[in-house]
C-alpha cells in the first residue's frame, strides 16, 4: 500500500553583530511539535567559526557524508541512514564544531562526549585548488557502546564543467566486530537545463563485509524547478537488497512545492 505523508517543522533564529565585529547566530527547530534541532554559532571572520549544536553538523565528517551533486535528494534517501546506507555519519549528539579557511582549503572539526565516550571527526575540503573541481577527505570515530566503535572515512571528488557537474564518493565504515565493515561507491551527475530548472541522477552501492549479506544497490532521480519564490521538486529513489537483505527492494517518490516569502 502507498500512503500520503507530510511533515510539521517550525525554526525560530535570529542573530546579531558584537562590537569586535564578530556576528552571534543561534535557531531553535521544532519538528510534529517535539525538540529537533538547536544550534548556537560564532563567526569570528579569518579566525575561523565555532559552534555548538544538536543535530546539526557545522564542521567534520558529517558535512561531507554525501557530496554527489542532486537537483533533489541523494539516491539512497529516504531509505535509510548510517550503516543501512554505507554513510558515514558520527551521529546526533550535542557537539562542539570548529571550521576556518586557509588559502582556498577549509579544515573542520566535530567533538561530542557521550555517555559512551567521544565522539569525534575531522574534515578537509579543497574547493580553490583546481578550476571547477572540489576535492574533500574525512575520518572519525562513532562510539556504538561501551565495547564498540566505528571508524570512519571517506573522500569524494567533484568536476563542474558549464551546466554538468559529476562527481564520485568512497566511504568506509571499520566495525570493531570481525566481518561487519561496511563500504560503499557512489556516483552521480546533475545538469543545470537553465537558471530555473535542473535535473540529476545518482547510484550508490553498499558492500557487506558479513557473508550473509549481498550489495545494496540503490539508484535515483531528482528534478527541481524554481519560479520566483516558488520550488517545485521531484524524487524517485529504488534500492534493491536494502540493508544487505536479499529480496528486500524499496521504492520512494516524492513531489513537494516549497514557497518563500
Amino acid at each position: 500500500m502507498r500512503s500520503w505523508s507530510d511533515s510539521n517543522g517550525i525554526t525560530f533564529s535570529g542573530g546579531g553583530e558584537l562590537d569586535n565585529g564578530m556576528t552571534v547566530g543561534v535557531s531553535y527547530t521544532m519538528t510534529d511539535a517535539a525538540f529537533s534541532t538547536s544550534n548556537v554559532t560564532l563567526d569570528m571572520g579569518d579566525a575561523g567559526k565555532l559552534a555548538f549544536g544538536h543535530d546539526s553538523a557545522h564542521g567534520g565528517i558529517d558535512t561531507i557524508k554525501d557530496k554527489m551533486p542532486t537537483a533533489g535528494e541523494e539516491a539512497w534517501d529516504d531509505h535509510g541512514s548510517g550503516d543501512d546506507a554505507g554513510v558515514t555519519d558520527v551521529g546526533a549528539d550535542a557537539s562542539l564544531y570548529y571550521s576556518v579557511n586557509m588559502s582556498g582549503i577549509t579544515a573542520s572539526a566535530s567533538y561530542a562526549r557521550t555517555g559512551l565516550g567521544t565522539d569525534n571527526s575531522i574534515a578537509l575540503v579543497a574547493s580553490e585548488l583546481v578550476d571547477g573541481a572540489e576535492f574533500g577527505i574525512g575520518t572519525g570515530t562513532n562510539v556504538i557502546s561501551n565495547t564498540s566503535e566505528d571508524d570512519l572515512t571517506t573522500v569524494y571528488g567533484k568536476y563542474t564543467s558549464g551546466p554538468i557537474t559529476f562527481g564520485v564518493q568512497l566511504s568506509e565504515i571499520d566495525k570493531t566486530a570481525a566481518n561487519s565493515d561496511v563500504d560503499r561507491e557512489a556516483a552521480a551527475i546533475s545538469f543545470a537545463v537553465n537558471e530555473n530548472l535542473s535535473i540529476s541522477y545518482g547510484i550508490s552501492t553498499v558492500k557487506y563485509e558479513s557473508s550473509s549479506k549481498v550489495d545494496a544497490e540503490s539508484n535515483g532521480f531528482s528534478a527541481s524547478y524554481t519560479m520566483g519564490g516558488m520550488t517545485l521538486g521531484a524524487v524517485r529513489n529504488t534500492t534493491d537488497s536494502f540493508a544487505g537483505t536479499s529480496g528486500s527492494d524499496r521504492e520512494f517518490t516524492e513531489v513537494s512545492l516549497s514557497f518563500a516569502f
